[in-house]
């Protein structure tokens, strides 16, 4: 038996300090944003706050003596400007509103993404587009199931360094990074690959063997979807899912930021990124690189992290746009496998207090005789590691992705892109440590475990949205065809060697012999899917989905010597086709201004009177935005 600490994680009783220095090096013009349509308005808007504040200002309020008095206030009947009624679901979002003699960008057509014009940002980042919750571009607000957005500025506030980290700090979740399936997520009652991980919106495989330890600097945000989430994700989401979003351009002046941090453990982190619009018009980029090596209070174990990204927007014209980005990962890591477990009355036992409790039992030494002892972990190996002196882990991944957006019409959106990941992942350890208790033992028993991955996945994803007007209410339908091949080799280790060690300062050794059988693994899959929201009223809508996939698997595994390993019913293949659905609705909160605003007197073009509710004064207010 053993006990697992994190490589991170920090010995008890000591605290990691970190010495964090960021810097920021921003371009921004002051009199383009004065330019843009979407100041002016801004500031037009605030107006009429501004005079209700002077308004309902307390009447009591002693006058200026150096001032006279007031003459008096005469208020004139406004002119009526008629406003010209948007019919349902030819309505147009409110970015695009644009100064005359401007052209409207129709990339603000069809919900704004988190990198657009969007809603103003709130502390739950209930206002961002969830894409991997939703193809309907709706917020975490608007879709009917539980969703979490960690963004940049969250995961610098609270110094989140990995993402397991964001993870352990997201409500409902949570994580570890145990040295044999780092990344591993629980939430709801599920775990393992019960829960889908995918990397800006992709599944490449189950996460307990394809999740590896990433920096958090290079990520635009992390979506965390609880509860089951295979209509977007596919099969196996039973739990839900973890999306990881890399930073994108954005069109403007170029922003860049740099960081630098330094631990009490003598590890460190540092990290530039660079993004906006390039001399080339309708070019945008994004950059960014970021160095991990995290260190722990373990004797010679670490985890060195490497990421770099970049990713290429051009907009050829107001309704088309193609992309293409990469990013590059590496992690070299030297894991904790584990301290001995020691009962706690053996003989030269030092016995700790406060960490592990209980009786102590033997797993891997077939057991123990007699009556079991209570359990302890010796005082002199709390800083002690038992791998071998030669272990290794690690992993190498090329992402490499292209596509386009291509706005038809004004009510009709296609977009699509093209995949490739290639990834080697390898573990050489000693991963077993148990402790004999046997007459004549009173040392550590070790065995190794060797595994090598080879993984290639390609794909496409396509979405074609329409919004249209269906029996007079706004719905809008999202037709997604996505289709991927996997390629999955895995070289394992069968021998299995193992050896006896001492407790105090153990003759670490090298792995030594080991003998290896190749499993290949191939997998198809196609999926249809159909996501459909109908707005029944302004705050009131249905949303639905379905998915039909079809999977199929082969596999084939060969003994140490090479040959087919028929007796154990290799090769195999199967197909499978599960179908899976969601139906919800969204009810969204009435707006201040429909409740606490009175109804008032309005005047017609006319002449004649009428009343006017709050609710119709924001409706019309809406419209103008609208046109």
């Amino acid at each position: 038996m053993s006990i697992f600490n994190q490589v991170s994680r920090c010995a008890p009783g000591r605290a990691r300090t970190d010495i964090v220095a960021p810097i920021s090096l921003k371009a921004k013009s002051l009199k383009g944003w004065f330019r843009s349509s979407v100041a002016p308005l801004c500031v037009l808007t605030c107006l009429p706050y501004g005079a209700m504040a002077q308004t309902s200002a307390p009447a009591a309020a002693k006058p200026d003596s150096q001032s006279g008095s007031l003459g008096p206030v005469v208020v004139t009947a406004p002119k009526h400007k008629l406003v010209r009624r948007v019919q349902a679901g030819t309505e147009r979002s409110r970015t695009a509103v644009r100064r005359a003699g401007h052209a409207r960008s129709r990339e603000a057509v069809l919900a704004p993404g988190p990198n657009g014009a969007a809603a103003p940002a709130t502390p739950l980042n209930l206002n961002t587009v969830a894409d991997s919750a939703s193809r309907l571009g709706l917020t975490a607000r608007e879709i009917p199931a539980t969703v979490e957005v960690i963004d940049s500025r969250t995961i610098a506030d609270r110094g989140f360094r990995t993402t397991t980290d964001i993870a352990q700090g997201a409500t409902g979740v949570t994580a570890g990074d145990a040295p044999g399936a780092v990344a591993s997520f629980s939430m709801r009652g599920f775990t393992g690959t019960q829960i889908n991980t995918l990397y800006n919106g992709i599944k490449i495989g189950p996460s307990e063997m394809t999740g590896r330890i990433m920096d958090t600097f290079n990520l635009d945000r992390v979506e965390i979807l609880k509860g089951p989430a295979s209509l977007l994700s596919g099969e196996g989401a039973t739990g839900g899912a973890i999306n990881y979003v890399t930073k994108t351009p954005h069109t403007g002046p170029i922003t860049s930021e740099a960081f630098t941090s330094y631990d009490s453990f003598h590890g460190y982190r540092a990290g530039y990124g660079s993004g906006g619009s390039t001399l080339i018009d309708g070019l945008d980029y994004r950059f960014d690189i970021s160095h991990t090596n995290d260190k722990s209070f373990i004797d010679d174990t670490y985890s060195r992290l490497s990421n770099v990204s970049g990713q290429l927007n051009y907009k050829v014209n107001d309704s088309f746009k193609i992309w293409g980005a990469f990013e590059y990962k590496q992690d070299k890591d030297r894991y904790y496998w584990g301290t001995p477990l020691v009962p706690a009355n053996y003989p030269g036992i030092v016995p700790t207090t406060g960490i592990v409790s209980g009786l102590w039992s033997n797993y891997y030494l077939n057991g123990h005789t007699g009556p079991l002892n209570p359990v302890t972990i010796d005082a002199r190996t709390l800083n002690t590691t038992y791998n071998v002196l030669d272990n290794h882990s690690g992993a190498n991944e090329l992402w490499l992705r292209s596509g386009f957006q291509w706005d038809i019409t004004n009510n009709i959106q296609l977009k699509s892109q093209v995949y490739a990941y290639d990834a080697q992942r390898h573990w050489f350890n000693n991963e077993i440590n148990s402790f004999d208790d046997s007459p004549g033992g009173g040392q550590v028993y070790r065995e190794r475990l060797s595994v090598d991955h080879d993984q290639k996945l390609y794909g496409n994803v396509t979405d074609l949205t329409i919004n249209s007007n269906l029996f007079g209410f706004d719905n809008r339908l999202v037709t997604t065809l996505s289709a991927s091949s996997l390629q999955f080799n895995v070289v394992q280790d069968d021998f299995f060697n193992s050896d006896f060690v001492n407790l105090i300062n153990p003759d670490r050794g090298l792995y030594g012999p080991q003998q290896t059988k190749n499993f290949y693994t191939h997998v198809d899959n196609v999926a249809l899917a159909f996501e459909d929201r109908i707005k029944l009223t302004r705050n009131f809508a249905l949303i639905g989905g379905i998915r039909m996939e079809d999977i199929r698997l082969s596999r084939t595994a060969f003994d140490v010597d090479g040959n087919l390993r028929s007796a154990a019913g290799y090769p195999f293949a199967t197909t499978f086709t599960p179908v899976t659905g969601r139906v919800g609705y969204y009810l969204g909160s009435v707006a201040w201004h429909d409740v606490l605003q009175p109804v008032c007197h309005r005047r017609r073009s006319d002449g004649r009177e009428y009343l006017q509710s709050g609710a119709d004064r924001a409706a019309a207010t809406d419209h103008v935005a609208d046109l």
